[in-house]
């Protein structure tokens, strides 16, 4: 399935008499592995994005490839914007689709930082706009429907651990260095129900929360699978469909 940028206008013009639905694919550049590319949230976004619609008729935006990642900055690479920043970027996104006939948006983030703001911003548009409008935090999405695929004993689902790793090698082999993945599995929290803000490096010198060695391609496969059959079921479903 081609994106808004890989596609001539013509042809957004007749995607667009039908269908009213856009999926925007957000992601993240910052720290996971050192056997990770650090664009993971995004590519894994994209990809979920191109395969829904194939299923479910439906513009694709441009990737949004930088998003809040401050407390991960004492790792090279990682890039960060602020919230507002993010906000008032897909905002004016929105606005342009909106003119073009857009009145249902999906943001499938790939990255939980971008939450806030992206939640803020469905609201207003539910508000201002009478929009239909919905998120899915890929990393969590998949924890409910993969919790049977995975052989962790705990950080199933942490930064660049077992399922993430998984999921990666499923899409984009080529990118994953699986000589250079790890163990590290931290000592739990004392108050894991407190919020704080500490530096991600003080939990992990690696980038990896969990057991990035047990990944493996057939186990992202199924996850992959798994979550793009339910993102197809909610895009078709009457809550999603039905504008009010």
């Amino acid at each position: 399935m081609k994106t808004m940028l890989e596609s001539p206008w013509v042809d957004l013009r007749d995607q667009l008499s039908k269908t009213d639905l856009a999926i925007i694919p957000v992601g993240a550049s910052e720290v996971y592995g050192p056997h990770i590319p650090n664009g993971t949230d995004g590519l894994a976004a994209m990809a979920l994005a191109k395969k829904a619609a194939e299923q479910v008729p439906a513009l694709i935006t441009p990737l949004i490839p930088v998003g809040y990642s401050q407390r991960l900055m004492d790792f090279p690479g990682t890039l960060s914007v602020p919230s507002a920043a993010l906000k008032a970027y897909l905002e004016g996104i929105v606005a342009s689709l909106r003119t073009h006939g857009i009145r249902r948006v999906m943001f499938i983030n790939g990255h939980a930082g971008n939450v806030p703001a992206i939640t803020e911003l469905l609201q207003e548009l539910r508000d201002k706009y009478s929009m239909r409008g919905a998120q899915i935090d890929v990393w969590r999405f998949i924890q409910p429907l993969s919790k049977d695929v995975l052989d962790s004993q705990s950080y199933h689902f942490g930064h660049a651990g077992e399922a993430m790793t998984s999921v990666m090698l499923h899409l984009h082999p080529e990118l994953m260095m699986m000589d250079r993945a790890v163990k590290n599995l931290p000592e739990p929290k004392q108050f894991p129900d407190v919020i704080t803000v500490e530096p991600y490096g003080k939990m992990s010198d690696s980038g990896i929360l969990g057991d990035a060695t047990l990944g493996t391609a057939e186990k992202g496969k199924l996850i992959f699978e798994r979550s793009v059959a339910r993102i197809v079921e909610f895009l078709k479903s009457d809550e999603f469909t039905t504008l009010s």
